[in-house]
């Protein structure tokens, strides 16, 4: 899953962007409005995170325009500014949720989360499943069968983005784009890396291959094994 935040104080950034990465989510960070649309339209995120007191273009102006050029990203705004008028302009610019500052963390997680599952139709927001595996979100548990797996952080996001795409073709861009935090360098191999340790833990012991090379094209997860 991948997240803009749009925010100018530099703390906060650093404080939401590393609870973030830590949650498995890649995390790019914008401090003025204008690189903030800019973000919002060069690269596919599944939140924007808005501040509304944004040098150069404030965040209400900002939901307003990313809205007029028809991005339907799910937006959450974080902002000091908390009354009932202000929420309600944020609101109806076009923002999904508005949380103010001071904040809890674990509150604006869940917040994200629950945009995610709302925009995915998502009808079984904890858990996850493809075959016998079975990825519970919120424990960061992921089990096949009996059998609980351990994974590192990076190799539980990479699997959540296969599962979440279940039974569709991802690209290596794609997950480049939304499990690490940069674009995709046709150089490197650490997707295909990445992939082969999360075979050892997940296929290798068990009859069913749940996750696939499409040759030319990507992968994907599925429970088939064809």
């Amino acid at each position: 899953m991948r997240v803009l935040l749009v925010e100018d104080d530099e703390k906060i950034t650093r404080f939401v962007e590393k609870g973030l990465i830590s949650a498995g989510f890649a995390v790019d960070t914008a401090d003025t409005g204008p690189k903030g649309f800019e973000n919002a339209f060069d690269t596919s995120y599944d939140v924007l995170i808005i501040d509304i007191m944004l040098p150069e273009m404030d965040g209400f102006t900002l939901i307003k325009k990313i809205r007029h050029h028809h991005n339907n990203t799910p937006i959450i705004v974080l902002s000091a500014r908390g009354r009932v008028d202000d929420r309600v302009k944020g609101l109806e610019a076009g923002a999904d949720d508005y949380l103010t500052k001071p904040f809890a963390f674990s509150e604006l997680l869940a917040r994200v989360q629950a945009l995610i599952r709302r925009a995915g139709n998502i009808t079984d927001p904890v858990v996850l499943s493809c075959g016998d595996l079975t990825m519970d979100v919120l424990k960061r548990r992921v089990s096949r069968g009996k059998d609980i797996i351990e994974l590192q952080p990076l190799e539980f996001s990479l699997l959540e983005y296969l599962v979440r795409n279940k039974n569709r073709v991802v690209s290596k861009t794609m997950i480049m784009e939304h499990v690490w935090n940069y674009h995709f360098d046709p150089m490197t191999n650490v997707v295909e890396a990445r992939i082969c340790r999360l075979r050892d833990k997940i296929d290798k012991d068990y009859p069913v291959r749940l996750i696939h090379t499409v040759r030319g094209a990507g992968y994907v997860i599925r429970d088939d094994d064809a």
